[in-house]
């Protein structure tokens, strides 16, 4: 449910197997470790990557991903997430959930005897941040020593960031407007085991400055709409657009985790350009979330 719940090591094996997967699937090769297995997928948020990479994923692995709206079944009419998790055990071989509340996946996994992954929270999205780790070690042939400048909110996102930047040798720089920054408990408790790798300002141009990633994500995510005006205001000095990004090193790469509201968090000119390497990780998800099917319900 989070990355900080891994360690390193789990976290360099998820990545080689995905590289594996990855070249598998370019080959042409079929692996069926999930054949005959079933996995439910829980959706409370709308969803275009975490939907479509999963349910490919467990049909290139042999397996069936069932698709379950949270409005279509009894939890929207009240019914426990206990009891939900317990009549799911009995048909299922693993479930994953995009909610709102983080609460309520822990809830699931309290209750289940199979593995219950984070699609996404309000509080997490570890699916996200470790495809896009994936992605930073194909580019930059590795995580050793990288930069990696996350401009923006500090949601879920920037809460996945943290905790992955506590756990493996690179260098995490936040900048957030006043009131936005991540979760104060997150950012301490990854501080503590980071050993000074991770960096909270103000100014964006602060947190580029020798960079060799640029990150950001939308100013208002699912759930905050209403507080989308003034975020605008807010935020409006923490654009990524081509006078950041030559901020960053010569050569800075620049991701966002998408859907990308362009001309607020990112221009078009960016968004288009060729730091940018939005599709490549955004294609990583599908071989990362492989990696972790296989290794949880394998």
């Amino acid at each position: 449910m989070s990355i900080f719940s891994l360690n390193q090591d789990e976290i360099d094996y998820l990545m080689g197997r995905a590289a594996v997967l990855k070249a598998q699937q370019r080959e042409g090769v079929r692996h069926t470790p999930l054949k005959g297995k079933t996995l439910g997928m829980i959706f409370e948020k709308a969803s275009t990557r975490t939907r479509v990479s999963f349910e490919v994923g467990m049909y290139q692995m042999g397996g069936y991903a069932l698709f379950l709206d949270f409005k279509d079944i009894q939890l929207s009419r009240g019914e426990a997430i206990a009891d939900t998790a317990r009549v799911l055990s009995r048909y299922m071989d693993g479930i994953m959930a995009r909610t709102f509340s983080h609460e309520a996946i822990e809830e699931l996994a309290r209750h289940t005897t199979v593995p219950v992954i984070n699609g996404l929270s309000d509080l997490l999205h570890p699916c996200q941040v470790l495809s896009d780790i994936f992605t930073v070690m194909e580019k930059m042939g590795g995580y050793r020593g990288v930069k990696v400048a996350y401009v923006g909110d500090g949601n879920n996102v920037a809460h996945s960031w943290i905790n992955c930047a506590a756990k493996l040798a690179f260098q995490l720089s936040l900048a957030c407007p006043k009131g936005y920054g991540p979760d104060p408990s997150i950012l301490e408790r990854a501080r503590r085991e980071s050993r000074g790798k991770i960096q909270l300002v103000h100014d964006p141009y602060e947190a580029v400055s020798g960079a060799d990633i640029i990150y950001t994500d939308v100013w208002a995510s699912m759930g905050k709409e209403d507080e989308h005006a003034d975020r605008l205001r807010d935020f409006r000095d923490y654009q990524v657009n081509s006078r950041l990004v030559k901020a960053g090193k010569t050569g800075v790469l620049v991701m966002h985790c998408l859907p990308a509201h362009r001309g607020e968090e990112i221009t078009d000119e960016v968004m288009d350009g060729d730091h940018c390497i939005v599709w490549d990780q955004t294609e990583n998800r599908l071989h990362v979330q492989k990696a972790i099917l296989e290794w949880l319900m394998g």
